[in-house]
């Protein structure tokens, strides 16, 4: 009778607990809407000349030839946080533009760029900046390996974390709203698993 009491006992704290985790992760999961998810271009326009392709075996999409070009959403963000995976060959030159105001013509003047650029002399253009906001606080190499963006633009408030790491903590007002753009300039990018929230 003991066991029995035991095995029920522990068999009740069990579903609790899972209970408990499952509540947890629907809300961690509360508010997030997936823009990209290896399976299909739907919502993306494609500028530019680039060779984008998915790639099945690891869901992204990927370039490494053609002229510089652009995946761009077809909705536009105000206030919002955005998970970007990326994966990039060392001298790739690429990055994820936010807030364009041009969903046709997607640039560093109008648009805020967080690079991806391992292999840039100045620093201030380097992977983790905020091209003429702000240099990255500190330096992390994205070079061959999957690495993790996240962007949040907050009314004036950018910050930009790359694999755990803040690189950005910056005031910027010339930018308030916008499409959201994936670039292929240089090299071998890729890019999956993006996801994005209203602030």
């Amino acid at each position: 009778m003991k066991r029995f009491f035991a095995v029920t006992l522990g068999l009740l704290l069990l579903g609790v607990a899972s209970a408990s985790f499952v509540s947890s992760a629907s809300a961690q999961d509360a508010g997030w809407t997936t823009l990209f998810d290896g399976s299909t271009l739907d919502g993306w326009n494609v500028l530019g000349g680039a060779n984008w392709s998915l790639d099945e075996s690891d869901g992204s999409v990927m370039a490494d030839m053609g002229i510089e070009g652009h995946l761009v959403t077809d909705s536009s963000y105000d206030d919002f946080e955005v998970i970007v995976e990326f994966w990039a060959d060392s001298p790739t030159n690429s990055g994820v533009y936010i807030r364009c105001s041009d969903p046709t013509d997607i640039t560093a003047r109008n648009c805020y760029e967080v690079n991806i650029s391992d292999m840039r002399a100045d620093p201030t253009y380097r992977t983790g900046a905020v091209v003429a906001v702000s240099p990255p606080l500190e330096v992390v190499d994205a070079g061959g390996r999957w690495n993790e963006y996240v962007i949040r633009a907050d009314g004036p408030h950018l910050t930009v974390t790359l694999n755990g790491i803040e690189t950005v903590n910056a005031q910027d007002s010339s930018h308030s709203a916008g499409v959201i753009g994936l670039q292929f300039s240089t090299g071998l990018i890729k890019f999956r698993s993006v996801r994005i929230r209203p602030l």
